[in-house]
């Protein structure tokens, strides 16, 4: 997107998505005393767009990661969670089930946080959008389609199958909601290998270089001049998250009243989420991150073998590793993964110190 469509764009009215790396971590990492107040929280909850009960149609799912409540109980928060993140590739609002069409959109970005109920740590795994899968009803076809084919539910349903892992929550975002955090903070640094050129800007190769939100963009975009393609992208858009982390702990962004209010105001603008995830998740989230450093968080990429094509030659796709990623799913699942990927990581595409 050019600067001037880019400038139209931000004139638009636009819906809100979700930047869930700062709804469910930054926004305690800060640990400012503003943020934690009781009608922040509240201001923030009446801010966020919703985007329905998708798993109210789920045929069968798998068993949540705590024991449920008795009858009558509150949902109970002490367990693990895991939040399902989507970024769409379309312009049309995935945040805004009335705007959803049939095959209209795509998910770029699929993304399981994973918030185990020792609350020391958190895991943001991807998967690759080309991922060659089942989709209930649909056949073999890329992961990603099945946003396009069903919406929200579908493809919850088809994570839950290929995993049975139990999302708990759903969210959605585009990468403009990340151009308006990055910016909000005042840019993110990020190490370039070569010149970046945006519009009539060059940001020099170099360490820690100072991005805007649309550098970064620009920055996490590129696909061909990389050498793994896709997976490398993939490993950019987890390193902009990372820097967003960052450059909000480092600044003491939510220390400042001032400033809590301007960003935050920014980040509960661009939320959509399932119902569910209401002021008391919300709380339990800040309560999950509060004491989290940015060494506690663990960036990576599912298991795969590789690329490959499609039974009928037509598409290119990522051909999943199934002996690996059952065992890693089967660690998700009865929340013993800290354990598993101290034993594995080895084996894992884990998010290196530098990303270029």
């Amino acid at each position: 997107m050019s600067p001037s469509s880019h400038a139209r764009a931000a004139d638009r009215p636009r819906n809100r998505r979700a930047l869930v790396l700062v709804l469910v971590l930054v926004l305690a990492l800060g640990g400012g005393a503003f943020a934690a107040t009781w009608g922040v929280q509240k201001w923030l909850a009446g801010q966020v767009e919703r985007v329905g009960d998708p798993f109210a149609e789920l045929p069968a799912r798998p068993a949540p990661a705590a024991a449920a409540p008795d009858e009558g109980e509150a949902e109970t928060l002490d367990g693990a969670m895991n939040i399902l993140v989507l970024g769409s590739d379309s312009r049309i609002s995935a945040g805004d089930p009335g705007q959803w069409q049939a095959g209209a959109q795509r998910t770029d970005t699929i993304m399981l946080v994973h918030l185990p109920a020792s609350r020391d740590a958190a895991y943001l795994m991807s998967f690759p959008r080309d991922s060659w899968v089942d989709v209930p009803g649909r056949g073999q076809a890329k992961i990603n389609a099945a946003f396009s084919y069903g919406g929200p539910a579908l493809l919850i349903q088809t994570i839950e199958q290929l995993t049975n892992v139990r999302i708990d929550h759903f969210v959605v975002t585009d990468f403009e909601s990340f151009v308006r955090i990055t910016d909000a903070l005042g840019g993110v640094r990020m190490t370039l290998t070569n010149d970046l050129k945006v519009g009539g800007t060059v940001v020099p190769a170099g360490k820690q270089q100072l991005l805007t939100g649309e550098q970064a963009l620009r920055f996490v975009r590129e696909r061909k001049t990389l050498a793994r393609g896709d997976f490398d992208r993939v490993q950019r858009q987890q390193a902009w998250m990372r820097a967003i982390v960052a450059k909000m702990r480092n600044d003491g962004t939510l220390h400042n009243p001032v400033t809590s209010a301007r960003f935050l105001d920014v980040v509960s603008r661009s939320v959509a989420t399932d119902d569910g995830l209401d002021e008391r998740v919300m709380r339990d989230l800040q309560d999950r991150a509060k004491n989290l450093g940015s060494t506690d968080m663990t960036f990576f990429t599912v298991p795969f073998e590789g690329t490959g094509r499609s039974p009928d030659g037509a598409q290119s796709i990522v051909v999943l590793d199934r002996e690996a990623l059952d065992p890693l799913m089967a660690a998700v699942a009865s929340d013993t993964l800290g354990a598993y990927l101290e034993g594995n990581a080895g084996s894992l595409d884990v998010l290196p110190p530098v990303v270029e």
